[in-house]
């Protein structure tokens, strides 16, 4: 394998090869790049002079995978099988998008814990990282067959809000479809960026980005000092777009043709054929004053004035997200600089004049609404290549930094790529009843398991309270300063107990060793990501084991005979599925064993509490 030259202060790559740039979306995905000879950003566009990929990923029952337009036609026809808005799912547990589970055709795995929420399609478990891979891959596959050269690079976007679990589940998957993921950008930083906008020494702008697409909707202001880009605030509803004025349409001419609610159900075609033409009838009177088309052989019409009447709640609802996105910054509408446009759904003629009147100045808008973040990210992926050197990078961190948790796997607190100095923390706990101490171990690269990581260093945080296991809570915090030293603090929150050691992250490691930890990365991507998978299945297999063992020692004369024999089987089958080391069978031991101990466990609860409020004690 050739080398890769990386500059160590900055991360960026001394090489030519190509780095993408992607916008990773809900409703749409897309590839971008600058051009060599015009140093200008272009969508990659195939034969069909599409740019947009649907991100939806389809699973056929020979195991065959399809993704995009493809995947979206067989949405109707196979709804358990075609998975879309994966990115609504990346770093959240079930507990996060339990609200909004009817809005899933497939199955989102409940399995009400805290663990990162999964989806079941036939007998296989899906991450939201894993989907988002397919996606990627497609993308990656789309750009090789365009430009003819291998792409192993990218610089891919993501919404403003995203915590650091969800941009991790985003690096992931960028990984686990074969790329290195350069630099996590936000998208309303790479909508400034596709306007030129912070890549100018000295520039002072307060920036609002209005991002109104398909299913989501998002306001970010920004602050950008001298090509540095803070986020003030950010507001939205991620279950609004263009989605929903599609449906008020559609609701619209269903009422007018007398269709019932029964007969939507019913017929999905029709349901189908509604939506569709609603879509159509949006997009025509952007330009145009009326529409006229036909459903099931009716006629049906709107105007451009009745169209504005059915979806003004929706754009007033985007409204008041920009006022309270304003209000959290502490300006007011006039502060604002510039107004850029993000999203398909900003084409619509009354969201551009609601805009414009609330901040009383003329909008971006000139670059396609449905390019733009992907266009920035290319601009981004231009200077990490070393071709556009106008704009100011800050230094970063050369190798990911995180700690050993369960299980051995890596948790990643400052991915590489990361501006310095820069500040992480994170919440851990025991494991043990009466646990009284709890090592900290510190580690350098870009493996999911420490073992394959660089050591730093290790200190073990004393003088935990004795609590039971899951209780004492551990803050770790990461602080990187400007001389890239690192100091990492472990505080146990309730009694205050604190410990702090200082590490210099790039001592003692030199060009090329950092080049090998990341050519590894890259080679050993797929299975890393696999194994981490297996080490989270079987870790959250062995504390339900765990779980189960005390309960039944404790409630045994509570429960029948058949009652314990079944869960002992069903704890012996997990404990085989472990053993053999197969991440979808532990998922399904995993399920299985809670879908048993759940009712009971249930009952002797209610019971215990029925005791309560009979003044007995509860034990």
């Amino acid at each position: 394998m050739g080398k890769v030259a990386i500059n160590i202060a900055t991360g960026s790559l001394q090489t030519e090869e190509i780095i993408v740039g992607i916008d990773l979306g809900t409703t749409n995905s897309l590839i971008a790049i600058v051009r060599k000879d015009s140093h200008q950003p272009i969508a990659l566009r195939e034969i069909d002079g599409l740019t947009l990929v649907p991100s939806i990923v389809h699973f056929g029952t020979e195991g065959n995978i399809t993704v995009g337009n493809a995947a979206k036609e067989l949405l109707v026809a196979e709804p358990e099988r075609t998975i879309y808005s994966a990115k609504r799912l990346m770093g959240k547990s079930y507990k996060d998008v339990s609200d909004h589970a009817g809005f899933f055709a497939y199955k989102v795995i409940d399995d009400d814990t805290d663990a990162l929420v999964k989806v079941q399609v036939a007998e296989k478990f899906y991450s939201p990282i894993e989907l988002s891979s397919y996606i990627l891959k497609e993308l990656k596959q789309r750009a090789e067959h365009i430009l003819k050269t291998p792409v192993n690079k990218a610089v891919i976007t993501v919404p403003a809000y995203f915590n650091d679990s969800q941009r991790q589940a985003t690096r992931d998957a960028g990984r686990l479809a074969g790329l290195d993921v350069l630099r996590i950008v936000n998208e309303p930083t790479a909508a400034s960026l596709a306007y030129g906008m912070g890549v100018k020494a000295h520039e002072e702008k307060t920036i609002a980005v209005y991002d109104l697409g398909g299913g989501t909707f998002d306001i970010s202001i920004l602050k950008i000092t001298n090509g540095i880009f803070e986020v003030l605030s950010t507001h939205g509803d991620t279950y609004l777009g263009g989605d929903d004025m599609d449906r008020a349409l559609a609701q619209h001419w269903q009422k007018q043709l007398g269709i019932s609610d029964g007969e939507m159900k019913r017929d999905k075609s029709l349901t189908q054929q509604l939506r569709v033409t609603a879509e159509e009838a949006k997009k025509h009177l952007s330009n145009k004053d009326s529409f006229e088309g036909a459903i099931n052989g009716k006629a049906v019409s709107v105007s451009k004035t009745e169209f504005n009447t059915l979806i003004l709640p929706l754009v007033e609802r985007t409204i008041t997200s920009c006022k309270n996105a304003l209000r959290d910054a502490g300006l007011k509408a006039e502060q604002i600089d510039a107004i850029v446009m993000v999203g398909g759904s900003t084409r619509v003629p009354l969201v551009k004049q609601s805009i414009r009147d609330f901040f009383g100045k003329d909008l971006y808008d000139q670059l396609n609404p449905d390019e733009v973040v992907a266009l920035g990210a290319a601009v981004q992926a231009d200077i990490l290549a070393g071709n556009n050197t106008e704009m100011l990078l800050l230094d970063v961190t050369p190798l990911s930094l995180g700690i050993e948790t369960m299980g051995g796997l890596m948790d990643v607190l400052i991915p590489r790529n990361s501006k310095i100095p820069n500040k992480a923390g994170r919440q851990y706990t025991t494991q043990k009843d009466g646990q009284g101490s709890m090592r900290i171990s510190v580690y350098q690269g870009e493996r999911d398991l420490v073992q394959d990581n660089r050591k730093l260093a290790e200190f073990n945080l004393t003088g935990i309270p004795g609590m039971p296991a899951g209780m004492p809570k551990v803050e770790v915090s990461f602080l990187v300063d400007a001389d890239g030293i690192l100091k990492v603090s472990a505080t146990e929150l309730r009694s205050g107990v604190q410990q702090t050691i200082d590490v210099k992250p790039q001592y003692g490691l030199t060009d090329e060793e950092v080049e090998k930890m990341l050519l590894d990365s890259l080679t050993h991507a797929k299975e890393d990501i696999q194994t981490r998978a297996l080490m989270e299945a079987i870790t959250e297999a062995q504390q339900m084991l765990d779980v189960t063992e005390k309960f039944l020692a404790k409630h045994r004369q509570d429960l029948s005979p058949e009652e314990i024999s079944t869960t002992l089987n069903s704890m012996q089958l997990l404990r085989d599925a472990i053993d053999i080391k197969d991440k979808d069978s532990v998922q399904h031991a995993t399920e299985s064993l809670n879908d048993i101990s759940r009712p009971y466990a249930e009952r002797v609860m209610d019971a215990a509490l029925k005791d309560a409020m009979k003044g007995r004690k509860v034990i």
